[in-house]
């Protein structure tokens, strides 16, 4: 019976060097990966991240309570029906199928993260529950939270799988990252020319992250909940 590597991490540990084990890579067809594609710019460059269309057709913008749940079943049934392919395709396998590393690595960035933004933003937690409309604005956490794991969906799940595939992990990546830094997801920061430089920088770093994350492990769930995790604290606590 051989002895363990006293220089093998403990599977407690390989998630923070992104050691996942094995990579679930997609398997499909370029049919169904041109969909994909095809999929990705119908929700962003066509209906826009915040339903622009729909203020150009004269048709009233739903709020953001209401447009960004619509946004993340669209895109999840548009994989599913329109390009053909299970969810698992796209990372957002059942928990049953995670290793060991995937859900160690999960729930202990899920307590810590937690317990840094509750304290940075302690301020803003504990003004909530004194605010007349309360609920609502437990709305907009909540609706910040399903924004950021829509954006991972559409940018890593159904975008990056496609670029990776076609061009390899360097240019899938690097590509997809561009796409979401300077696309119409963020574009309207090119109006504020002072913050801009900063806010792309910041913005790029941190989608780069969560790429790398995603094609380590090939797993949707986790840069999802950590992207709205983030949304949730930071956006959806902002002060009316």
């Amino acid at each position: 019976m051989s002895r363990p590597d006293p220089w093998q991490p403990s599977i407690h540990w390989r998630g923070h060097l992104l050691r996942f084990g094995t990579i679930h890579a997609s398997e499909y067809g370029p049919a169904a990966g041109l969909r994909l594609l095809l999929i990705a710019f119908l929700l962003e460059a066509v209906l826009g991240p915040r339903l622009w269309l729909f203020g150009v057709l004269g048709i009233p913008v739903p709020p953001a309570w209401v447009r960004v749940p619509l946004l993340l079943a669209l895109a999840l049934m548009l994989v599913r029906f329109a390009a053909g392919l299970p969810l698992a395709s796209i990372g957002l396998r059942r928990w049953r199928e995670w290793s060991r590393i995937e859900k160690s690595y999960f729930v202990q960035i899920l307590i810590v993260a937690n317990v840094i933004f509750v304290v940075l933003f302690a301020d803003r937690w504990r003004a909530i529950p004194a605010e007349p409309s309360m609920w609502s604005r437990y709305l907009v956490v909540a609706t910040s939270f399903a924004w950021g794991f829509y954006q991972e969906v559409v940018y890593r799940g159904i975008l990056q799988t496609e670029l990776v595939r076609r061009l390899g992990a360097l240019s899938g990546i690097l590509i997809g990252n561009l796409l979401f830094t300077f696309g119409p997801l963020h574009f309207y920061h090119f109006r504020d020319a002072t913050s801009a430089v900063p806010m792309f920088a910041g913005i790029f770093a941190i989608g780069l992250f969560f790429a790398v994350l995603f094609q380590r492990s090939g797993n949707l769930w986790m840069v999802g909940v950590f992207h709205g995790l983030g949304d949730a604290h930071i956006n959806g606590t902002l002060p009316p």
